[in-house]
């Protein structure tokens, strides 16, 4: 059965294409938003519309996005030179995640996922968990680069999964967020939960689930303030929903409020967030392991711009 998604236009994403606009609201590759619309299933205020069709202010969606085929992990093998293997032994793998490649197989993705890279590479993961996300024991958005671990053994799985959820792991990013937070350094305490009336996002809410971010502003930037961010919590879109909270939205994340001009002048076509940092005790042994990723070429890019002026 086709699932019927009737949406606002936000504010930021008035005036895109069809195809541009599906594709940052739904988590859908931008192919997919396209055939959508050309397939007949994409309405604006009532009429049907094609792929480049531009979205009007105060509009509304309707998206009905047929049911998928079922869809196993090794449907998805597809290859992606850019996904670096960072650590890699018996137990587990862990990949440094390039933006465009989703976590695993959903409804809606037709993209490349890290499951279907490492089978496309060879390799042999965990079968616990859904079969289309078996090793997989956390997740990064589409559009977030950085580092995310598989597991191998379904021991690793076991303890692995566990210690995400005693929060024992170190998870630490990069984010950059516009404007200059006050404080430069602090803790965001506030629950996350489904945006009431946009189900494709999140938002801090009274009924939400717990979540606790903590930021530290690492360098003051024309328009803008790089910080380290460690999560206490894991939830789906936490640091994005979190600093649009304190009206920092990050650069780029246009679904969250951050400002479409000053992301085309840096370059940027997602959020500035990477994975920079990713630490945990070793499932066989017990000893620490840590393992560190540099910045992607589209965010360094930014950083540049911005620590130059935009000259």
């Amino acid at each position: 059965m086709a699932e019927v998604r009737t949406l606002p236009v936000p504010d930021a994403l008035a005036g895109e294409r069809v195809d541009a606009a599906l594709s940052r609201m739904l988590g859908l590759s931008r192919t997919r938003a396209a055939e959508l619309a050309e397939g007949g299933f994409v309405r604006v205020d009532g009429l049907a519309v094609g792929k480049s069709a531009r979205l009007p202010a105060d509009g509304w969606l309707e998206v009905e996005v047929p049911a998928p085929e079922p869809t196993r992990a090794v449907d998805s093998e597809q290859d992606v030179p850019a996904l670096r293997i960072a650590h890699d032994d018996a137990d587990l793998v862990v990949v440094d995640k390039p933006v465009g490649v989703a976590a695993h197989p959903s409804p809606g993705w037709t993209g490349p996922t890290v499951v279907g890279v490492l089978a496309a590479r060879g390799y042999h993961v965990s079968t616990s968990g859904a079969a289309e996300r078996q090793g997989v024991v956390h997740r990064l958005d589409v559009g977030t680069s950085g580092l995310m671990v598989v597991a191998k053994s379904e021991h690793a799985y076991t303890v692995l999964k566990r210690a995400f959820k005693e929060r024992t792991v170190e998870k630490v990013y990069h984010a950059l967020a516009q404007g200059h937070p006050e404080p430069t350094t602090g803790t965001i305490d506030a629950p996350i939960g489904r945006h009431p009336g946009q189900d494709w996002k999140f938002a801090v809410t009274a009924d939400g689930k717990p979540s606790v971010t903590h930021y530290e502003v690492l360098e003051m930037l024309p328009a803008a303030s790089l910080a380290e961010v460690h999560l206490e919590t894991g939830r789906t879109h936490q640091i994005r929903v979190h600093f649009a909270a304190l009206r920092h939205p990050l650069v780029g994340d246009l679904t969250y409020g951050a400002d479409p001009v000053l992301a085309q002048r840096v370059g940027l076509t997602r959020q500035w967030l990477h994975a920079v940092r990713l630490g945990f005790a070793h499932p066989a042994d017990g000893r620490w392991l840590e393992v560190s990723s540099a910045y992607p070429t589209d965010l360094e890019h930014a950083l540049e711009t911005l620590r130059d002026g935009y000259r």
